[in-house]
């Protein structure tokens, strides 16, 4: 049992972490810039919306 124990708290900590880092590589991505060439493509196809 108490293997099994030490075993759920060795998952935990690792889900943890994974946590950890999933939630500060999506913080990080929040805060990059959006390329220009996004930018650009989403004003023609905003243009070609308007123009239908």
């Amino acid at each position: 049992m108490y293997v099994e124990m030490a075993e759920n708290k060795g998952k935990s900590r690792l889900h943890q972490q994974i946590d950890e880092n999933l939630k500060r590589v999506y913080e990080e991505a929040l805060t990059e810039e959006i390329p220009d060439r996004f930018k650009d493509l989403i004003a023609r196809l905003r243009s070609k919306e308007g123009g239908q």
